[in-house]
């Protein structure tokens, strides 16, 4: 057998053995998410999910949808039972992968009474502040030194009201929504204050790896052709890319 004959050979079998070790890509993604108005609707509707059927049915991956709170979702993710979890800032929960790629931004804002400072990033730390429990503010406002987790947004405004927190921090889409339920929206104000990327949390498992790979290769290829702009000018969101 000649050396040219031999190392082809060869060469075939290592090919092989890298593609037996490479495991399929899933047929279906299952990604969790807390309901939020027009961005990841229980119907499958809003900017995020059509993001994401995007990035992923054209790879041959369907999406299907799970909607549980927040905290509920990124507990499903890191116990495997669904593949990801929608609207995570990075790092902020373990046993759980994070991409590359964010498919989106937050713009997050303070919400206060008209009555105090306008606040800005540098000098949040000097108030005390609120936000649901869950979403770890912390990890990103430097200089944070007093806050409380709460359990609903429900008593938001009067926690505002009565003094027990200066500052209620929130996604802005979030915070409108408990503005709204003001009887004299007036006496607030809505500050921003920074963007934070949003991620999906991957399932830290073999299949949770082959999607993230997925993800990350399609995002690439989207935010290189600028495929992804129209949604979020169908939704009149700014384009985070």
């Amino acid at each position: 057998m000649s050396v040219r004959r031999r190392l082809l050979i060869m060469l075939c079998a290592f090919t092989a053995v890298l593609q037996a070790d490479e495991a399929p890509v899933p047929g279906k993604i299952m990604l969790a998410s807390e309901e939020w108005n027009d961005y990841t609707d229980k119907d499958g509707s809003g900017l995020a999910w059509d993001v994401l059927r995007r990035v992923f049915e054209p790879a041959g991956v369907t999406l299907q949808i799970h909607s549980a709170p927040y905290t509920r979702s990124i507990g499903l993710a890191q116990r495997g039972e669904v593949d990801g979890c929608v609207g995570s800032y990075r790092d902020e929960a373990d046993q759980v992968l994070y991409p590359h790629w964010p498919f989106d931004s937050d713009p997050i804002y303070a919400l206060g009474l008209a009555t105090l400072p306008t606040p800005n990033l540098a000098t949040l730390g000097d108030y005390r502040l609120a936000w649901v429990r869950g979403y770890k503010y912390e990890k990103y406002l430097p200089n944070v030194r007093r806050f409380n987790q709460i359990q609903r947004r429900s008593g938001i405004l009067a926690m505002l009201q009565y003094g027990h927190a200066d500052f209620y921090i929130e996604a802005l889409t979030e915070a409108k929504y408990v503005l709204s339920q003001a009887d004299d929206p007036s006496r607030f104000t809505l500050t921003h204050i920074m963007e934070l990327p949003l991620y999906i949390a991957f399932a830290d498992n073999e299949r949770g790896r082959v999607l993230m790979k997925v993800y990350d290769r399609r995002m690439t290829a989207l935010v290189k052709s600028g495929e992804l702009k129209p949604i979020f000018e169908r939704w009149k969101q700014p384009y985070p890319f």
